[in-house]
Formats: C-alpha cells, sequence, structure tokens
C-alpha cells in the first residue's frame, strides 16, 4: 500500500465532511462570512491543530495553521487556497488545495519528521466573489491589496460588506492588519485543473507556468423597438441581431488569436415575443496568458462589434468592468514541482490556467507557484465535480517531495 494511501482517503473524507457546511441543503453553496464560512473555518482549524499547527483567524476571515521551525531566520513556505464555493458547486474546487497539505503534515506529524523552515496553511475565505461580487477578497487583504471602496459593497439581500463583517466578529477597519508583505518567501496553490488537459494527458497532475490575465467588458446596443409584424426585415434596427453577428465574430476572431473569448451574459429589451428589440447588452470575457496578444486581439474585436453597429445603424457602448493581467509562475518553484512529479514516475507536464486564483494576488507580495491535479473531464464549478483517491496519492505524494526540497 502506497505511504500516502491512508492520507488520501482522510482527504477525501474531509472534503465530504466540508460539503455539509452548505447554506443550501439541496446542494453546494458556501459563501464569504456566513454560517457556514464559520463552521467551514473552525473545522479546519481542528484538523490544523491534531497535524501539530497553532492556528488563528485573520481580520479578513482567513483561516491560518504554522508549523514553525526552531531556526528564528528560517524561510516562510504558504500553502494555500480557498474554502468558499459558488452556488451549485462542487466540493473539491478550493477545498483541496487547504486539505491536501493538511494532510501532508499529517503525515509529518505521525512519522515524527520536521522541515527546516516555516510552513503555513492558509483557507482563504473569499475567491469567488459570489456573496459581494468582488473576487479575492481574502488573499487581497493578505497581499495589501484591499480596496477601500470594497467598504460599500453589498449583497443581494441589502447587507453591506461591513455589517457582514462585524456579524462575523470581525472589524473592517483592521483589515490592513492581514498584510504579510514582508515575511512570507513563497506561496504554493493546489487547485483541481478545472479543464481537460491533464485527462486528455493521462496525468494526475502538472505544474502551471501562468494564470491568464482576463479582461471584461459590458456591450449595450441600442436599436430601434418595433411591431414583429409589420417592419420590413431591411428597415429594422434590430439590437438582438446585431448582438448575434457580434457574438459570432468575437467567436472567429479569438480562435484566429488562438485565445479565448466568451459571451456568458445576454439580456434582451422588451423580450417580447413580438417586439424588435430595441436595447441589447451582453458581456464579454476574453483571455490569454499573454497581455499583449490579448489586448491586440480585443482592438481587432472591438472594431468588429463596431463596423457592425455602424452597418445596422446602431448605437454600441463597451465600458471595461474588469482587467487583470496576466500571473506568471516562479521558475524555480516550476522546477522543484517538476522534479517532484518527476520523482513520482509521472512525467512532468507544464500547462497554464485559463481561470482566476488566489495565487493572482499572492504574485504581488512573493514568488509563487501553482500544482494542478486532474479532475473527472474537467468539470468544475457543478455538482458533478470529482477526484479520484488514486490521484490524491499521487498529489500528496508529489507535495511531500516538494516540502523535502523546499527551499534549494
Amino acid at each position: 500500500m502506497n505511504l500516502f494511501s491512508p492520507y488520501a482517503s482522510l482527504t477525501y473524507h474531509r472534503c465530504e465532511q466540508l460539503a455539509q457546511y452548505s447554506q443550501n441543503p439541496q446542494y453546494m453553496d458556501r459563501r464569504y462570512l456566513t454560517l457556514e464560512h464559520r463552521q467551514a473555518n473552525n473545522q479546519v482549524a481542528l484538523w490544523m491543530k491534531q497535524a501539530g499547527m497553532l492556528t488563528w483567524q485573520d481580520e479578513a476571515g482567513n483561516q491560518w495553521g504554522a508549523l514553525k521551525c526552531d531556526n528564528p531566520n528560517a524561510p516562510t513556505l504558504v500553502i494555500g487556497s480557498h474554502l468558499d464555493t459558488v452556488p451549485n458547486g462542487g466540493k473539491y474546487d478550493g477545498i483541496l488545495g487547504v486539505l491536501l497539505p493538511i494532510s501532508v503534515l499529517q503525515y509529518l506529524h505521525d512519522t515524527q519528521q520536521s522541515l527546516p523552515y516555516n510552513l503555513q496553511i492558509v483557507g482563504f475565505g473569499d475567491e469567488e466573489g459570489t456573496r459581494f461580487g468582488a473576487t479575492l477578497l481574502g488573499s487581497r487583504a493578505v497581499a495589501g491589496t484591499w480596496q477601500e471602496n470594497w467598504a460599500n459593497l453589498v449583497d443581494a439581500d441589502g447587507i453591506g460588506l461591513p455589517q457582514a463583517m462585524r456579524d462575523f466578529g470581525l472589524d473592517i477597519n483592521l483589515i490592513r492588519n492581514c498584510k504579510r508583505e514582508h515575511n512570507i518567501n513563497a506561496f504554493i496553490e493546489i487547485h483541481i485543473e478545472q479543464g481537460p488537459v491533464l485527462e486528455a494527458k493521462k496525468l494526475a497532475v502538472g505544474v502551471v507556468s501562468a494564470i491568464a490575465g482576463a479582461r471584461r467588458f459590458k456591450c449595450t446596443l441600442t436599436g430601434f423597438a418595433g411591431h414583429a409584424g409589420t417592419v420590413p426585415m431591411n428597415m429594422r434596427q434590430d439590437a438582438l441581431a446585431g448582438a448575434a453577428e457580434m457574438i459570432l465574430a468575437i467567436e472567429a476572431l479569438a480562435s484566429t488569436h488562438q485565445l479565448v473569448a466568451t459571451v456568458g451574459k445576454l439580456s434582451c429589451l422588451s423580450g417580447a415575443t413580438n417586439v424588435i428589440s430595441g436595447k441589447t447588452e451582453f458581456s464579454i470575457d476574453i483571455r490569454s496568458e499573454n497581455d499583449q496578444q490579448r489586448d491586440v486581439a480585443f482592438t481587432q474585436i472591438e472594431q468588429k462589434i463596431h463596423d457592425i453597429a455602424t452597418t445596422r445603424k446602431l448605437k454600441l457602448e463597451i465600458s471595461q468592468t474588469h482587467s487583470a493581467s496576466t500571473v506568471k509562475c516562479d521558475s524555480g518553484l516550476q522546477t522543484q514541482l517538476s522534479q517532484a512529479i518527476a520523482k513520482q514516475g509521472i512525467l512532468p507536464f507544464t500547462l497554464s490556467s485559463g481561470a482566476g486564483h488566489d495565487t493572482m494576488a499572492m504574485a504581488n507580495i512573493c514568488p509563487v507557484g501553482m500544482l494542478f491535479m486532474r479532475c473527472d473531464k474537467g468539470i468544475s464549478h457543478h455538482p458533478a465535480e470529482a477526484i479520484t483517491e488514486h490521484d490524491v496519492e499521487h498529489t500528496l505524494a508529489v507535495l511531500h517531495h516538494f516540502l523535502q526540497s523546499f527551499p534549494l
């Protein structure tokens, strides 16, 4: 039996246990600063203590554990991910990246092994941004990039972020105390891939080279509403038809530039069966691990959809709603993770991440690395999210070897 078999089973069952802390009994839904968030933090803190760690919760609601070494000048490695979920999400996105390192430390504790540096594990309180609409609240507090205007955020129930923090036992005025700029030497995140590449390659794990930079836009098309039966086709200013042509153009140009662009949200006014659309809104999400390539592609997309609007006599307004630069993972950490993978008899493989992660925030204060683990069919943010204990074993072994070699 593999040394990590019992710890793989432990990790798997702990994921199942955390899944019980959900706002909805019918599906996974654990949002920032809720009762379920508190329950998850308390449970994770208990498991950290069982692995020999000191624990605390910071002023942003992030759950921490620390294993200190005797050398006061030793470096500090932080490993972590997030404990919140999307509504109707899965059991492993984020959560696995907190529980895997705890299981490795439990193994070290059980076998009386120590590390020559300080190791900390963090379960970030908010990565998904589901409750308040702004993402990476927990990790950005730690990175010192918390935005003052977040004090104005309000959830769907009308509860403001400052009130939600008070209800959780926190004070938004103390949020700056979370900042850890000068005492973290490296950050590692383990995460399910959320894509099909590793499965297609028949690999349990892979090393992340970069996290794609993303830009998002809101596009508003204004035409002229009219009766569906009386306005001739050649005289229409149909905002929805214009949006349809634009969406296909966005898809084609993204393929040409070998990146990804998505229209994920579309709304049409008036929305009646017998009315020509006078106003349509849609979103654009464009991503690449090369910021310049992404921006060049968007410039062409912008020109193309303006041309379509002009031809169709529609008014087009575009406003940017989000911008994040590409984050490159540290080359040295990539090498160490690849070596740890090779030691397990697995072919080292490097891939990029199209999804955002807490690692993006942590890159502001220290070198970062990421390890992806295979997930079934690449499904994520969905109840069908699935992993195997066998892959968990491999990942634990890779992480253990990495911990033994850090720092080089």
